[in-house]
């Protein structure tokens, strides 16, 4: 039996391993596909204090080294169900594991658009990140897909960047805050296409080299010649498991506030499947921080107790 499992092998998860490592516990670290989790995708992190620049990939690297080297356990299974009896969580995958503290860090799925050749696509043009990857399209043509407030707000921040960016939205009205459509508006820079649906992505060398649109007006088709599509049709938390024992949002996030609490005693969650603002890398390594150290309070108190 383990003090502590934390399920999610993102920055978060691993920054929790991290912590509660050093504080003396037994952790097991589960994942269900690869360490790292979105950040591997990033080309170049470039916003992470202290490190000027660093590949995505390479960051969950180290950071998993890091991990591993205190003793922590990682194994890779998907957990299908989540259970708390008496003291003790269970947690259901490929076996039944169990453990006084549970850390769920499972993050988020950012949806795609199913079109052929998208996952080969992610980080050589393809980016669900504007502030993250933003910076590689300076005085370039970058496109946003989506009409929520993350697409209108991702064209605002590209608009202080890139010479042209294009919103493709497939209804006419946007869903986003009207307050926040009107500044998207004001920006000379920004070109709204409504109401299309993108159809392909046009590729040279493997690298993002256009966008085809479809009109839903009259059915006609245009091309988009960009190297940077930016997509902010929605994200998709990834805690659907924990729903029966653990309080989410009607939209599948967790509920829990800075402090990285659930409504179960024992149980804390951190990273991008938390109710939060801003989901980015340092806050995702904040929430393994903190989520880490009040669970290892919570163990030391009923231990004690």
């Amino acid at each position: 039996m383990y003090e502590l499992i934390i399920i999610g092998a993102g920055p978060a998860g691993m920054t929790a391993a991290l912590y509660a490592a050093r504080a003396g516990k037994q952790v097991l670290l589960m994942e269900k596909e690869f360490p790292g989790g979105q950040i591997v995708n990033s080309p170049l992190v470039e916003n992470y204090p202290a490190v000027p620049g660093i590949n995505g990939a390479d960051f969950a690297m180290q950071l998993q080294e890091q991990v591993t080297a205190l003793g922590v356990k990682l194994t890779y299974t998907e957990v299908t169900s989540l259970e708390k009896n008496g003291d003790l969580f269970r947690v259901n995958g490929d076996d039944a594991l169990t453990a006084p503290a549970v850390i769920l860090a499972t993050g988020v799925h950012h949806r795609g658009l199913g079109l052929p050749g998208e996952d080969e696509l992610v980080g050589a043009g393809l980016s669900f990140c504007a502030v993250c990857d933003g910076a590689f399209y300076r005085g370039r043509t970058a496109v946003v897909v989506g009409g929520g407030d993350t697409a209108l707000q991702d064209a605002v921040y590209l608009s202080g960047l890139c010479k042209k960016v294009y919103v493709v939205h497939r209804r006419d009205a946007f869903r986003a805050a009207e307050a926040l459509v009107r500044k998207a508006k004001s920006k000379e820079n920004i070109e709204f296409l409504t109401p299309y649906v993108p159809v392909s992505y046009r590729t040279e060398d493997g690298m993002i080299s256009g966008l085809e649109l479809e009109s839903k007006a009259d059915g006609s088709r245009r091309v988009l010649e960009t190297e940077g599509i930016f997509l902010a049709v929605g994200q998709a938390p990834q805690c659907g498991f924990a729903a029966p024992l653990a309080e989410l949002t009607p939209d599948g996030y967790i509920r829990a506030g800075e402090d990285c609490r659930t409504n179960v005693p024992g149980l804390f969650c951190a990273g991008d499947c938390r109710v939060k603002q801003v989901r980015q890398l340092t806050t995702a390594v904040g929430d393994g921080a903190v989520a880490a150290t009040l669970a290892c309070e919570y163990l030391d108190e009923t231990t004690a107790g």
